[in-house]
């Protein structure tokens, strides 16, 4: 596993700001979803292109298009819904598929409760959205998710980790064939012992949405 960190002065900026407690909801999201573009800016690096021919008003020249079978998108409920107009607007054309997971606060342990996605996923780059890297749980299980039904590339993008989430996803990933990459714009110094990422900026789904249904 490959955990990029960006450095960036602008991603810092941004994400200084959704750190601030008195940052309120709808400037929280504006913040949340301009990060998550420059952050799909190097998440998509290594996106799948063809090569193609176009005609411009002067001349015939070569050039590329997206792959087919299109990148897959895929939030994790419910967070993830807070990435997601951030992801389309730098890969529009791409396929979203939507992932339910929950985290047991006593166990920390992840579960499916829903999913949107084909049932065959062969060939297929799919680019995660989650704002926390805490644990790990719930993204060491999407990844496998997704990877049992054929994805075999893996590109998860996230505001902030912390360094115990990252070493159990790649711990219990360690084996798999399937390359996967983790973006994120910091990894954090711990977390706490309720599970949440310090310094952090707190519940990233109460802060997007507020506390309903939390």
């Amino acid at each position: 596993m490959r955990t990029l960190v960006v450095d960036h002065p602008l991603v810092a900026h941004k994400l200084t700001a959704l750190r601030d407690e008195t940052t309120d909801t709808p400037t929280f999201r504006r913040l949340a979803d301009q990060l998550v573009t420059l952050l799909a800016y190097e998440a998509t690096r290594d996106v799948r292109v063809r090569e193609t021919e176009v005609t411009t008003p002067v001349a015939t020249t070569h050039g590329v298009t997206l792959s087919t079978p299109k990148p897959l998108v895929v939030p994790i409920l419910r967070a993830g819904l807070g990435m997601l107009e951030g992801m389309l607007r730098l890969l529009p054309t791409a396929e979203v598929g939507f992932l339910g997971m929950v985290r047991n606060e006593l166990t920390l342990e992840a579960s499916t409760y829903a999913e949107r996605l084909p049932d065959d996923l062969s060939g297929r780059q799919c680019y995660v959205l989650d704002p926390m890297l805490a644990t790990g749980g719930t993204l060491a299980a999407a990844i496998r998710f997704l990877t049992d039904r054929g994805a075999d590339q893996i590109i998860t993008i996230c505001l902030l980790a912390a360094p115990e989430g990252v070493a159990r996803v790649e711990a219990e990933l360690a084996g798999t064939p399937v390359p996967v990459t983790v973006v994120t714009a910091a990894v954090d110094e711990k977390l706490n012992e309720k599970g949440y990422i310090v310094p952090g900026l707190g519940d990233a789904g109460d802060r997007l949405y507020g506390s309903a249904g939390s």
